[in-house]
């Protein structure tokens, strides 16, 4: 804290709270007795997070480069290079950074994607062990594929947007609340869901229909109508007000 220039009163005041602290842990069949935080940061605590980044940061200062070459979140690493040797260099220099300062390289988390057909058929090795080739990875949530496309995690926000349609179908489908309610638990539930992380992936036509034929299902399903009734889908998406049918109502999305 005080490399990075923090208040030595601040300094002070975190370490009085971490001072002879105790804690216990809350299961399904009870409580267990208090025991001492000796080491590392304290779980569930809110300042835990920003002591972490900080130390992350002092760490890494000697090895980390710029985005998009290197990109961190928490203990989440990713390391970009030109070439498989390139790779093969900086992973050993985190690994020393880190590990001579008491921390640890997981070997069986390390993971190498190739995105050049040039460098494919060699490998990568930390210290004396090869790292797991893959063809693709999950990252802070999202799936990268060394093909460069994005169908996978296309399919997996649809899975995603229906899970989170599942957990609220009994007010989305519920025939005594309004399509106004419906659509803001829509919005706020169901959709950021489906759409997370997509506003950095280039979608191809086909994909952008799997989310909107997904969509149009979950409204419709919510709405109580089906094709045969033929509404539009604009009526479905309330963009006009259906008149003329059985069903008035419509979503505002």
């Amino acid at each position: 804290m005080r490399k990075s220039g923090v208040a030595e009163k601040y300094v002070r005041v975190v370490q009085d709270m971490y001072e002879r602290r105790r804690t216990v842990v809350r299961c399904a069949v009870g409580q267990t007795e208090e025991f001492k935080v000796e080491v590392g940061l304290h779980q569930g605590s809110a300042l835990s997070r920003f002591l972490f980044a900080m130390v992350m940061d002092q760490l890494s200062e000697e090895v980390r480069q710029e985005s998009p070459w290197t990109m961190m979140f928490a203990d989440d690493i990713v390391i970009c290079s030109e070439s498989r040797e390139q790779v093969e260099e900086n992973l050993e220099r985190w690994r020393f950074a880190l590990e001579r300062r008491g921390m640890k390289v997981s070997r069986s988390k390390t993971e190498y994607m190739c995105v050049n057909e040039r460098e494919g058929s060699g490998t990568v090795r930390l210290q004396s062990e090869e790292v797991k080739k893959v063809q693709e990875f999950k990252y802070l949530g999202s799936t990268v594929q060394s093909n460069g496309e994005c169908g996978k995690e296309v399919k997996k926000r649809v899975q995603a947007g229906w899970n989170g349609w599942r957990k609220v179908s009994g007010v989305l489908c519920d025939r005594k609340i309004s399509a106004r309610i419906k659509g803001k638990v829509y919005r706020t539930v169901v959709r950021p869901a489906m759409l997370y992380g997509l506003e950095t992936v280039s979608l191809r036509k086909r994909q952008e229909s799997e989310l909107e034929v997904a969509e149009l299902k979950m409204l419709r399903f919510s709405l109580g109508v089906t094709r045969l009734d033929r509404i539009r889908n604009k009526y479905i998406r309330g963009l006009q007000r259906p008149s003329g049918t059985k069903h008035g109502q419509s979503f505002r999305i």
